[in-house]
């Protein structure tokens, strides 16, 4: 309770100045979705939540995730989030005050310093935890740096190269999770190059496409793995996999941006983020012969019912002073969370491990801590390294805009 009673004061006390420095980072004069800011930030805080299961399975060797099995599933909601803040952002500005040139200087601006700093702590913690890969081999000096270097400037590592580092085939072995952001940035220079010229019917009949299309790989099963299981790797189909997996979730947050009507609704915060709580927590479901009902379910919540819980939370309005806050501070740590937390969990696997520790049951005080250490780790990230980096880079680049 001392802890959430800080971490809400803290959101109090930054509360006015936060809201009017992040708008001349942003260059917006837009008003923000309070409630998307707030659902993102829960979609965050579940992601944290279920990579602390991540490590239960893993170290047990275990086939599946126990608890919160789905939760996967939030890099899908990010991405049509992404896609209807963006559309929302500057599907109107492109030819009156905004140019290609400069909508890519403030995407960069926006999420390459915390890019950076996700990247920077892996490799931190990479040599804390003795520079080993998972089978205890000795990794070079030359080849962490070389797996940094390639994780700033985002170029994936291939399974078997010298810079995988890990040795768990991961595109970015220092920090995991930059997968995601690999094939946002992806989205986003298609966005400017070609997604926005498109009129609205043909963007809807491309996404209706798409969405096709990740049905047939996900009923289907086409990693193999029983589940969305794909982009975080550069193995087999991994690439085009994600990409699939960015680009409908991603054009839908679009479409729906220029669609979107708001509806009257009470509570949307609150109904959205226990949905969200019940999907990730639905067992996993297996296979039915030649269809996988895993990537049935997978397909309902991507290609159905994110795109409703974004109208929801669209159409929603904080009531009260409570709601507004919690909203804000979840909004403000909600991407710092996301991109900084996997390095601590690659210590916390290691830790599992070597203590041949497999449930919750044995380990929640360690748990418990990894996930509030990372919630104030982030906070400090965002205000005391990503907002003013934000701030100087747009005055220095982003002038007269």
């Amino acid at each position: 309770m001392a802890v959430e009673k800080i971490m809400f004061n803290f959101a109090i006390a930054m509360e006015n100045t936060a809201i009017n420095n992040i708008k001349p980072v942003f260059g917006d004069t837009k008003p923000h979705y309070a409630l998307l800011d707030g659902l993102r930030g829960v979609a965050a805080l579940l992601v944290l939540w279920y990579h602390i299961h991540e490590g239960f399975a893993f170290a047990s060797g275990a086939p599946i995730i126990e608890t919160l099995n789905h939760g996967y599933l939030a890099v899908d909601f990010f991405f049509i989030l992404s896609g209807f803040v963006i559309g929302y952002a500057y599907d109107d500005r492109w030819g009156k005050s905004l140019t290609t040139g400069n909508f890519f200087k403030r995407r960069l601006i926006r999420l390459h310093p915390m890019v950076i700093m996700g990247a920077v702590l892996g490799a931190l913690f990479f040599v804390f935890q003795g520079s080993e890969q998972w089978d205890g081999t000795k990794v070079g000096t030359q080849w962490i740096m070389t797996a940094l270097l390639c994780a700033m400037m985002f170029i994936p590592a291939f399974p078997g190269a010298s810079n995988e580092v890990r040795g768990n085939g991961e595109a970015f072995p220092l920090n995991g999770p930059a997968w995601s952001l690999f094939f946002e940035y992806i989205g986003n220079i298609l966005y400017a190059i070609f997604i926005r010229r498109l009129p609205t019917k043909p963007l809807a009949v491309m996404t209706v496409l798409l969405g096709i299309g990740l049905a047939a790989f996900t009923w289907t099963d086409a990693t193999g793995d029983g589940c969305l299981s794909v982009g975080w790797s550069m193995q087999g189909i991994g690439f085009y996999g994600g990409l699939l997996r960015m680009l409908f979730p991603f054009t839908m947050g679009i479409l729906l941006s220029r669609v979107f009507k708001p509806a009257k609704v009470r509570g949307a915060f609150w109904i959205c983020s226990a949905v969200l709580l019940v999907l990730f927590c639905v067992p996993y479901l297996g296979n039915d012969g030649a269809v996988s009902l895993n990537g049935v379910y997978e397909s309902v919540c991507i290609i159905v019912i994110f795109p409703i819980l974004v109208w929801l939370g669209a159409s929603g309005k904080t009531t009260d002073k409570w709601s507004e806050r919690t909203c804000h501070f979840l909004g403000e740590i909600s991407f710092p969370l996301y991109i900084i937390h996997y390095p601590t969990m690659y210590l916390f696997y290691s830790w599992l491990i070597d203590n041949k520790l497999y449930t919750l049951g044995e380990t929640w005080a360690v748990a418990i801590g990894v996930c509030l250490f990372n919630i104030v780790l982030a906070y400090a990230c965002l205000k005391l390294y990503d907002l003013p980096l934000r701030r100087y880079l747009t005055k220095k680049f982003m002038k007269k805009q």
